[in-house]
Formats: structure tokens, sequence, C-alpha cells
């Protein structure tokens, strides 16, 4: 019936009928192919939205972080130190990372920060602690070993300036920062606000000068028993801390002070820069201890200043200088950069 039909058609028909007919024979050619090599398809997942700032308890399970520790010593100087402690590293199959040293000329002391990998390590952590126990008694060296499988937990300690508070948060929850914020201390309740945002516990010690021994105590308490923290950072802290306080954390309170150390110790140091007319003014991070403004200095940072800038002016521009070398200082410390000693420190680059 098809070609009786086809036959009666014109030539032009005819030449029009063949050329639809083998058009649809193409198009069913083509989609049969690409019906036999289409990839099978992905099942979707639906993810949960990220918050914006999140918890502060962000500690990662032990089996999720590299294993790369870091070994610090000092000690005095002699042959044979580098050579003694990359031998007992390699020797329980440990490679080095990363290694810097430095060398007081005056005091003939040592130091030295080794990063190394011991997730190819063919003993035990007690075994290769005993090694390097044994090294730095033979050389009558300091040795300290972090496994570094745990991030350290800090708490801070604020008033009301709020800009060094800001900025430590803003960097933890950047990443920049390698540790845990447990909780904020005041004594005063006006960045509760900040802490919210962060979701970071916020407590308030309300403090007078009857009452100052019976809550320094009570912080104490809560820092130790209940957070349990490796580090306190006084942000613009606008209170004194006792002895007892540092002794409790020694070398582990780091302290932002307003001005270049040694000058202007204690309050007001921007007021009391302004009237000495100081062209130069300053921030300083270091361990609190016993001795106001004295302690170990980690960091320093300053700024050009002018006769033409007044208190007011000082302030805004210390405000940067504060918040920056306090970050640089805390830093540092999480990352185990720095070695104490009378009463100075050496802050290695890496």
């Amino acid at each position: 019936c098809e070609e009786l039909i086809f036959q009666r058609l014109s030539s032009s028909r005819r030449r029009h009928h063949l050329m639809i007919k083998r058009l649809v024979i193409l198009f069913a050619i083509i989609f049969s192919v690409a019906t036999c090599f289409q990839p099978p398809q992905k099942t979707s997942r639906m993810t949960e939205p990220k918050t914006i700032f999140p918890l502060s308890s962000n500690e990662e399970d032990a089996s999720e972080r590299r294993k790369v520790g870091i070994l610090r010593v000092d000690g005095p100087d002699r042959k044979g130190i580098v050579a003694a402690f990359a031998q007992v590293l390699y020797g329980h199959g440990c490679g080095i990372v990363e290694s810097e040293q430095h060398t007081d000329g005056e005091s003939n002391r040592f130091f030295q920060r080794i990063v190394f990998d011991y997730s190819d390590m063919v003993t035990d952590r007690h075994t290769l602690e005993f090694g390097i126990k044994e090294v730095k008694e033979r050389l009558e060296m300091d040795a300290e070993v972090n496994w570094n499988d745990r991030r350290k937990r800090v708490a801070i300690m604020v008033s009301k300036y709020d800009h060094a508070l800001w900025e430590l948060l803003l960097r933890h929850q950047a990443g920049e920062l390698d540790c845990e914020i447990s909780c904020i201390l005041s004594n005063h309740p006006d960045l509760q606000q900040v802490a919210d945002t962060f979701r970071v516990p916020f407590h308030v010690y309300k403090m007078t000068k009857e009452t100052k021994a019976e809550v320094e105590a009570e912080q104490l308490k809560l820092l130790k028993e209940h957070y349990d923290v490796d580090l306190v950072i006084l942000a613009r802290y606008m209170q004194i801390i006792s002895g007892n306080f540092c002794d409790t954390f020694p070398y582990k309170v780091i302290n932002i002070h307003h001005s270049f150390l040694p000058a202007f110790v204690g309050a007001k140091p921007y007021h009391r820069a302004h009237q000495r007319g100081v062209k130069l003014i300053g921030a300083t991070a270091h361990y609190a201890t016993s001795d106001l403004d004295e302690g170990p200095i980690i960091d320093q940072d300053i700024n050009r200043v002018s006769h033409r800038d007044a208190v007011e002016d000082l302030i805004r521009k210390g405000r940067t200088l504060e918040k920056n070398t306090l970050v640089s200082a805390v830093k540092a410390h999480l990352e185990d950069r720095v070695i104490v000693y009378d009463n100075k420190t050496v802050v290695f680059d890496t």
C-alpha cells in the first residue's frame, strides 16, 4: 500500500518524502546510541547548611590530625646535639619535617625546634620519650615533646574593650589559630553579645578590691577543673592578675600591653606617650608574671605618630597594633615556636 501511494506521488514530493523518512531513521539511531552510553545518574545528598560562626568546640578526633609532633630542646651548647636528637628520632622510624636552631653566644645556650612525622614510627610514644629523655640527660639539656594529637584549649579574659577579642575569634573562625576556644571570662557583661555570636560560653565575675582574691580563686577553679585550659589570653583584661594566677599557669598566660615595653609600664601608656611627645607607639605581647608588665616578650610592633596626633589618635592607631601583635604571639605559642629562658624568649619562624 505504501509503495502504491509512493508511485502516485510526484517526483518532488517523492524526494521530500524520502528526506523525512531518512531523518526519522537518523534520529532514531542517534537516540539509541546516546541511551547506551549515558553515564549512571548520581544520587544527590542533602547537606545541612553550615553556620557562619561555628561552635568553638571543634576538637578533631586524634585519628584525623596529622601525626606530626614537635620537639623543643634547650641547654648548654656543645657538639653533637643536633646529631643526637636526629639519630634518636630516626632510630624510632620518625622523619624530620622541619628543624630550626639558635645559639645564644653570650650565655652559650643552644635552642632547637624539630617538627617530626611519626606516622611510620616503628616503636611507640613511651619508648621514643624514654629515648629522648636518655639523650637530654646525657647532654644536660631540657627537652619537651608535643605529640600534637589534640588542639590546645584556650580561655580569653576581657573587660570592655572588644577589638582584641573580635580579632581572636575571627582569626580562629578562619582557621588561623589551631586551638579550641573553651570560654570567655570577663569582669563586665558588656561583651556577652560577642561571645554569643561565636557561641562561646561567657562567664561574668564582678570584682572589687575586697572580693578580688575570692573571685580569682573561682576563676582558677573554672579554668583548671571545668575547662582544663592550656592557655589563658588577657585580651585587654583591665585587672591585674595575682602571682598565684601566674604560677598556676606558668608561661601560659599571654597579655597584650598597649605600649612598646619596657617604655610606659602600667596604666594609660598612650596618655603618657603623648605627654612625652613620642614619635613611635607600640604594642607588646608577653607572658604574664608576678612582675607587672615585666614578663618575657613574645612579639612587638610599632607605628609612627607625630605632633599632630592627639591622645585619641594614638589610641585608634594602637588598636590595630594591639590585636595583630596579640594574634601573632598566640599563634607562636600554639605552634610551640616559643622557648623561654632568662626572662627572654626565642621565637622560631617555622
